[in-house]
C-alpha cells in the first residue's frame, strides 16, 4: 500500500517526526508492508454494486496487525469503571463492570496508532476523543490515524469513510486545548 495523503492536526507531523521519527519509518514500513491485493476478497451484495469484489476491512485490519506485531507494537486496552451516580433516584441499571473496555490499536513508546476502514464516526471518535483519554491516563502523547483515501474507499463497501472528508471535519472543527499531535495518514491501494 503507499501513502496518498498527510495531514497534520495539531502539529502532528513536525511533532512525530521530531520525537518519533524512528517509529514513524516502522509505521511507513508495516504500511509499504500490506499487500492491498490479496484483499480484494469481499463480494458485494449491495443493490449498487451486486457481485463487485471489493477490499474487505477485516482482512486489511489484519494484515496490519500482523505487521505491527512483527515490529513489537502492542495493543492497550483499559477497562471501563463506568459512573453509576449519575442515575435518577429509584433507578436501578445494568451491572455496568463486566467486560467494558476502550482499546487502541498499537502503541509504542507513547505513540499510538489507530487503523481505521470503518465508518465515519469512528475516525472521528478515534482522533477527537480516544486519542484523548489515552494521552489523559498516560500511555500516549501522539497519535497516527491511518485511514483510506476517497480512491480506495470507493473500492470497499459503502459507508467506509475517507481521508477527504475527514480532513475537511478536522479544518472545520479546528484544534482544542485538550486535542494531542496526530498525524492522518490516507492509504491507497
Amino acid at each position: 500500500m503507499i501513502v496518498a495523503g498527510i495531514y497534520p492536526f495539531n502539529n502532528g507531523k513536525d511533532f512525530i517526526e521530531a520525537q518519533y521519527s524512528h517509529l514513524l519509518g516502522e509505521i511507513k514500513d508495516v504500511i509499504t508492508a500490506v499487500d492491498s491485493g490479496g484483499h480484494k476478497t469481499k463480494k458485494s451484495v449491495e443493490k449498487t454494486m451486486p457481485g463487485r469484489m471489493l477490499y474487505n476491512p477485516k482482512s486489511l485490519n489484519r494484515a496490519f496487525k500482523e505487521e505491527f506485531s512483527k515490529r513489537d507494537w502492542e495493543s492497550k486496552k483499559v477497562q471501563c469503571d463506568y459512573p453509576t451516580n449519575y442515575y435518577v433516584k429509584d433507578y436501578e441499571p445494568k451491572d455496568l463492570r463486566k467486560g467494558a473496555f476502550r482499546e487502541m490499536d498499537f502503541v509504542k513508546e507513547r505513540l499510538g496508532v489507530e487503523v481505521q476502514f470503518g465508518k465515519y464516526a469512528f475516525m472521528v471518535y478515534n482522533v477527537c476523543a480516544k486519542m484523548t483519554i489515552f494521552s489523559k491516563m498516560g500511555f500516549i502523547e501522539a497519535g497516527v490515524e491511518i485511514v483510506p483515501v476517497k480512491r480506495f474507499a470507493d473500492e470497499m463497501s459503502t459507508g467506509v469513510s475517507y481521508f477527504e472528508q475527514f480532513v475537511w471535519d478536522l479544518e472545520k472543527r479546528g484544534v482544542s486545548d485538550i486535542d494531542i499531535p496526530v498525524l492522518v495518514l490516507g492509504l491507497d491501494a
